[in-house]
């Protein structure tokens, strides 16, 4: 289940952002210090051309999705999600919480945004993500190089065109 983020959930988005894990595959992967946590939070919850949804399985929070650059009016947004690893690994929920947390973000993306084109980024090493994506529908379109951790990286930008 999806719903919309509170400020009682700022603190578990900036732990799961941080976790080694998540950082390793995102294209910044610095620490978030509590200061920059809240300012892009104040920043972000009442931003119209965003979207901070809080994942939850079996009643618990265990991700978060995030849609950005939305446009209403040209129907596209940019997206992107991440879990809550250590809480879903100890309960043996990881894969089926990977699984569900995108589809339940490309349903809201169709049924409560009506966006027609969902864009993302993800590393070229993030295999298991981009076989994933490929399988819900999105197209691998242009690779492009940036220094990411300090090294030249490949990011992949991937897109769903909503055909019905």
């Amino acid at each position: 289940m999806l719903r919309p983020a509170t400020d009682a959930d700022q603190e578990n988005v900036r732990t799961w952002r941080n976790h080694d894990e998540v950082r390793a595959v995102s294209l910044t992967q610095h620490v978030i210090s509590p200061d920059e946590h809240a300012a892009w939070w104040a920043n972000t919850k009442d931003n119209p051309s965003r979207r901070v949804l809080m994942y939850e399985r079996g009643g618990v929070p265990a991700g978060v999705v995030t849609f950005f650059d939305y446009d209403a009016e040209a129907k596209t947004s940019w997206w992107g999600y991440y879990l809550d690893n250590d809480g879903l690994t100890e309960r043996g929920e990881l894969l089926p919480a990977w699984i569900q947390i995108q589809r339940e973000a490309v349903k809201y993306a169709d049924a409560q945004l009506d966006i027609d084109t969902l864009d993302a980024e993800v590393l070229e090493v993030n295999e298991g993500v981009r076989r994933f994506n490929k399988r819900n529908g999105f197209v691998e379109m242009e690779t492009e190089t940036r220094e990411i951790g300090g090294k030249p990286t490949q990011v992949i930008h991937v897109r769903r065109e909503r055909t019905s």
